[in-house]
């Protein structure tokens, strides 16, 4: 579903990602974790053709990702989650639901809001559909913002640090969510730093450190037996 080979990424003469080769299975749950600054999001990003690689080929469900094709394929197979909400002011839950519905995939205006109350429902936020987001907590908002991607039904999810941005005691509200959704026959690629989370939900954990993978594998595996030695450090640090 998702390919990478020897993906490398430079801002200036910094690189945030080396030689990345990365293979995602459909319906497959992948997390990502690792320090601050490295390269989890970049790598989320080009998959997401929000960033291009500098060289490298990304691939999703096959197809070469390109420029001339980029907006093409994303369209046909992404969709994202960002640390913030990114939801419209101006608009109402619903109305940011089913904006891509309508004015991408052209579907009729009731199609679409069928389509976004079943999400809201299961997301929980039926009951929010007409409110603002500036009327709606954080974790409202961010859950709102699951709705939205899961309302262009498409088979890549991806995950962006969905819960940095919010104040600890919302953060379950989301991952809950995420969890159920983790259920589901979505291939989800999810940069977190939960790391309960990643070991509930995960088929696959990657650890990066400085731009690269360094390590991944199964979560009871990955977890108890970390083979490289920044992959223990990191462990050791985040979970005392």
């Amino acid at each position: 579903m998702i390919r990478m080979k020897g993906v490398n990424k430079f801002f200036g003469t910094l690189q945030a990602l080396k030689e990345v080769n990365l293979h995602v299975r459909e319906g497959e749950k992948v997390t990502i974790i690792g320090p601050s600054g490295s390269g989890k999001s970049t790598l989320i990003r080009c998959i997401n053709a929000l960033e291009e690689p500098s060289d490298g080929e990304v691939y999703l469900n096959g197809e070469l990702l390109m420029h001339s094709n980029h907006t093409r394929l994303v369209r046909a197979y992404c969709a994202m989650v960002f640390q913030q909400f990114n939801l419209y002011p101006h608009m109402t839950a619903l109305q940011n639901i089913t904006l891509a519905p309508v004015k991408l995939q052209k579907k009729s205006r009731a199609e679409a809001e069928e389509i976004a109350y079943h999400y809201l429902d299961v997301v929980g936020l039926r009951d929010r559909a007409k409110k603002y987001p500036s009327t709606l907590s954080g974790g409202q908002q961010q859950r709102i913002a699951i709705a939205r991607a899961l309302a262009t039904r498409q088979k890549i999810l991806l995950f962006d640090e969905p819960t940095s941005a919010l104040d600890p005691e919302m953060v379950q509200e989301v991952l809950d969510v995420m969890i159920r959704l983790s259920k589901e026959s979505i291939t989800m690629v999810v940069v977190t730093h939960e790391m309960g989370f990643a070991r509930q939900v995960a088929d696959r954990i990657i650890f990066m450190d400085n731009g690269a993978l360094v390590e991944e594998g199964p979560p009871e595996e990955f977890f108890e037996h970390p083979k490289n030695e920044r992959t223990s450090a990191f462990l050791s640090k985040i979970l005392r």
